[in-house]
């Protein structure tokens, strides 16, 4: 057994902020709760940090600012995806997209021993997701340039279906998951899918790849397998903590409590 280093690259996963929105007791202190939960969590800053969409509600620029000032306090690289509810022309005012891609904001960054690879999701004017030809393309080309680096795909709407029939109405075509699902059967590098949009932890898997969904940082939806509406209930936000040991990426779902324990 190899030697492991004492503190694991991580990559910190935090989704759905919604700075801005009009219910609940606001957003942006559930995200500033995170936020310190994060560093208290870790005792350190982490090695990067990955919002996988919908960080606005409204939108507006001041919600991108407010969003922003929270993030920067966590003294890491803050990458980002836009989700339905966000708005591409003032993420990218707001936020720095490496050599993203002029129609959508899908991008890949090499992060030591990680390999982040986000795939914008988004179909402006609908609450679903989309994988047109054009994405699909550009992410078979992207995994193709690197084969052997532990990598990490995110995207904002999950490439998978829930069981929450009012949230995979509102998810990704089902021939499009399976096109996905193609471009992933050859690259096995592409250890998990993390996903935000269905505010609440699933587990499931397409292709070789894990999915993740995290629960947001606002509000949780809940599980209700029979309604056709969308509801929401009082339970903990969550962040997701990525880890790379050995070669592996490891997933740990941290609750954010409103007080250390002990």
């Amino acid at each position: 057994m190899g030697t492991l280093p004492r503190v694991p690259f991580t990559l910190v996963q935090l989704t759905d902020t919604h700075i801005g929105a009009p219910w609940g007791e606001g957003a942006d202190v559930g995200l500033a709760a995170a936020a310190t939960a994060v560093t208290r969590t870790l005792g350190a800053p982490p090695d990067a940090v990955i919002v996988t969409g919908d960080v606005a509600s409204t939108p507006t620029a001041a919600e991108y600012v407010t969003a922003r000032a929270v993030l920067d306090a966590l003294d890491a690289p803050v990458y980002v995806l836009p989700g339905n509810h966000d708005d591409r022309a003032l993420m990218r005012d707001h936020f720095a997209f490496p050599a993203a891609e002029a129609g959508s904001l899908s991008y890949a960054v090499t992060l030591g021993p990680l390999r982040l690879v986000a795939l914008d999701t988004t179909w402006p004017g609908h609450d679903g997701g989309q994988l047109d030809r054009a994405r699909l393309d550009w992410l078979a080309a992207t995994l193709a340039e690197d084969v052997a680096t532990p990598t990490l795909l995110a995207v904002h709407h999950p490439p998978i279906l829930t069981g929450i029939r009012a949230m995979d109405a509102i998810g990704i075509a089902a021939g499009e998951r399976a096109e996905l699902a193609a471009i992933l059967e050859g690259h096995p590098q592409v250890q998990v899918i993390v996903a935000g949009h269905v505010h609440r932890a699933v587990v499931g898997a397409l292709g070789t790849a894990r999915v993740l969904t995290v629960p947001s940082t606002d509000g949780q939806l809940a599980l209700d397998l029979e309604s056709d509406t969308i509801a929401f209930v009082r339970e903990p936000p969550a962040f997701a903590v990525h880890l790379v040991i050995d070669g592996q990426i490891v997933s740990h779902l941290q609750p954010v409590a409103s007080e250390p324990a002990g």
